[in-house]
């Protein structure tokens, strides 16, 4: 399978696909706001390695925020308003986290989103994100904002079909990556997460992912 490669250093808007964008560094003039935002609601829904149907352990960490939660286990992949660790609703989508995912899908080419979730991720060094499809969501109307904070990452673009071609986007610290309408069940995935230290976060990389979840 061909993979294009395609490096930025400096922030700028990328146009991927139809209906796919990242918006370069949008999310650096918050990041104070997000990084706190991450903290306060880790400590009330702490991370987590969540498990797929077939029982292995997913690299990344994860937590929630939002009416709904993504989660994964032996029962399969779902939303829930429930923290199953805790069994208590998860906790409220902070207003700097909704503001920049609405400001991102506008500029995007995407008013009016209105998102109730959002799936936070913790990659330390080595952990990745295999090619899915973001389809557990009730309707494909919405898009899915995805915004990257801390390390480097490198985020593969794929088509309609696991095999298609991808692209190999680095995203930096504040890039904001959009995609919705003809773009929306595209396949994606992270590469294993390169060694290395911000100032912000250290050696991890955190990835919001907002999304319409009903």
């Amino acid at each position: 399978m061909a993979t294009g490669e395609l490096f930025e250093s400096e922030p700028r808007d990328l146009a991927l696909a139809p209906g796919a964008v990242v918006l370069g560094g949008f999310a650096r003039p918050d990041e104070a706001e997000l990084v706190d935002a991450v903290r306060r609601v880790t400590a009330l829904a702490p991370f987590r390695h969540m498990l797929t149907p077939g029982g292995k352990r997913m690299s990344a960490a994860m937590s929630n925020c939002g009416a709904f939660g993504w989660v994964t286990d032996r029962a399969g992949y779902r939303y829930a308003s429930e923290d199953p660790a805790s069994g208590l609703a998860w906790p409220a989508m902070p207003e700097a986290v909704f503001r920049l995912a609405v400001a991102a899908a506008a500029r995007a080419g995407f008013p009016g989103f209105a998102p109730d979730a959002c799936l936070i991720n913790r990659y330390e060094p080595g952990a990745r994100l295999t090619l899915h499809q973001d389809k557990d969501e009730r309707d494909y109307s919405a898009p899915i904002v995805s915004v990257s904070l801390g390390l480097p990452a490198v985020f593969l673009f794929g088509g309609d079909r696991r095999t298609d071609r991808q692209q190999a986007v680095r995203l930096a610290h504040g890039d904001v990556a959009v995609w919705g309408g003809p773009a929306r069940l595209r396949y994606h995935g992270v590469r294993p997460l390169a060694d290395g230290m911000h100032p912000l976060l250290g050696r991890f990389r955190i990835n919001l992912t907002v999304r319409k979840a009903r």
